[in-house]
Parts: C-alpha cells; structure tokens; sequence
C-alpha cells in the first residue's frame, strides 16, 4: 500500500531554515505530482507547494515564493521541501501528499501523517 513518511520537523528560530523530506513507497512515484500541506492550530489543510511529474514546481501560496522550493529525486522516491527564512506563521505540521496523476491540477489522494514545525525564538 501507499506509504509517505515525512520527517525534518522541528523547533527553529525567525529566519532560520528547514528541510523537509518524504519518503514513499507503494506506487509509482515517477508517474505522479506531490505536494506539500500544511495544518495550522486551529485552520484548516491548505496546500504549499506542488511539484509535477516533469519538476514543474506550483507554489499555492504567493508569500512563500522566495522562501519555500520543493524538489523531488525519482531514484530514491523522495520530495523535499526547503523552508528558508521561516516566520513564526509558517508553524505547522506539514503533510506530504501524492495526486491521483501526473500535474499539479490533479486532486490529492494520499496523505502521511506529517511532521511538526515551529517557528518561535
């Protein structure tokens, strides 16, 4: 079955970096996008950025061009997500997703079970 796995979390300071990783296994990982989620306290899942079967990146959030880049290795079946410059908004448990298909427009159809960042000094 699908397994995503996602781990790099944890406590940082304003304006330090992260990166996140997902591991996966169960599918056929080169066929598919994947994306980043995230869950604040208290709102609701939004997404953060997606990556397609062809490296085309889409951020669904403008505030995080700059800060935020997602990258994916095919051989080894991972997605990363670079997180630079963090604000203290941006505490979350970020989830790792696949979509049904190879383009960011497809819906998500799997979710991990995410691991926590906090951003506070």
């Amino acid at each position: 079955q699908v397994q995503l796995v996602e781990s790099g979390g944890g406590l940082v300071q304003p304006g330090g970096s992260l990166t996140l990783s997902c591991a996966t296994s169960g599918f056929t990982f080169q066929r598919v996008a994947m994306s980043w989620l995230r869950q604040a306290p208290g709102k609701e899942r939004e997404a953060v950025l997606c990556i397609s079967r062809h490296d085309t990146s889409t951020y669904y959030k403008d505030s995080l061009k700059g800060r935020f880049t997602i990258s994916r290795d095919n051989a080894e079946r991972t997605v990363n997500l670079q997180m630079n410059n963090l604000k203290p908004e941006d505490t979350a448990r970020y989830y790792c997703a696949t979509h049904i298909g190879g383009s960011c427009v497809s819906r998500n159809d799997n979710w991990g079970r995410g691991t926590q960042v906090t951003v506070s000094s």
